[in-house]
């Protein structure tokens, strides 16, 4: 079940200095968020506070209903971090922890398959390019169905090539699982071929700068006027001296 996100109010602050905040926006159920922006706006800390690894220091996160906990969030890094010791399948099975056993391995077997990796289950994480490795962990975030997936620049480490194949393998993930995903990036090809919205923030403290909802026509064509058009807007919005940006709904960008 996909679930909805509610910030409001949103402040964090460390040793007395404001690093993120205010920071209001609801995100839809089974959407892709992406949030972009240069390195020290906040990014990150938004991430780490809906995850629960960072408490806010004011305002409110409500994911859902409410009840969800932290277990609930499946949460996928720069890095893969898998158990070098554990083979593919048992890191992907490492957050399965209810019914049946032979369940869990069909789960496995599933989220392998979905990540194009259904002969590699035996394998230790040793014997994985870092593509093949950041698949396992995208396998591990999903199989346990959570309410919400956080991506911390999950293919930033990864050549292009291999990117651009990451991120149509998440693309085919969330059309099979339907979670609610919000992904961090410096990447704006990746923020317009991914999101269903982007934030844009700038700081610090870090806020929402944009918001922006593309809709691009899927696959995303990355050659074609409109998504220059987008990039073009998003490169501005990215701009040290752009004026902020409230919302840009769906079919309302037009050339300038």
């Amino acid at each position: 079940m996909a679930h909805s996100v509610h910030i409001k109010g949103l402040h964090k602050t460390f040793r007395g200095r404001t690093v993120l905040g205010p920071v209001d926006c609801d995100l839809e159920p089974g959407t892709i968020t992406v949030v972009i922006g240069r390195s020290g706006c906040g990014k990150t800390t938004l991430l780490r506070c809906l995850g629960g690894l960072e408490a806010p220091s004011s305002g409110v996160i409500r994911i859902g209903d409410g009840t969800v906990r932290r277990r609930d969030i499946g949460y996928v890094f720069q890095e893969p971090r898998l158990m070098p010791w554990l083979t593919v399948s048992r890191n992907v099975a490492f957050g399965l922890t209810d019914g049946p056993g032979s369940a869990r391995v069909e789960t496995v077997r599933e989220a392998l398959a979905l990540v194009g990796l259904p002969n590699a289950g035996k394998l230790l994480p040793k014997e994985l390019s870092g593509g093949m490795a950041q698949r396992v962990a995208l396998a591990r975030a999903l199989a346990p169905s959570p309410a919400l997936i956080l991506l911390d620049e999950p293919f930033s480490a990864l050549d292009p090539f291999t990117r651009e194949q990451m991120q149509s393998h998440l693309l085919h993930l969330h059309r099979h699982y339907g979670t609610t995903m919000v992904m961090v990036t410096h990447d704006m090809d990746e923020a317009l071929a991914l999101g269903h919205r982007i934030l844009v923030m700038r700081g610090p403290p870090g806020r929402v700068a944009g918001d922006l909802a593309p809709d691009l026509p899927q696959p995303v064509e990355r050659t074609a006027p409109e998504f220059i058009l987008w990039k073009r807007r998003l490169s501005e919005l990215l701009a040290d001296n752009a004026p902020e940006q409230p919302a840009i709904a769906p079919g309302k960008l037009v050339q300038t």
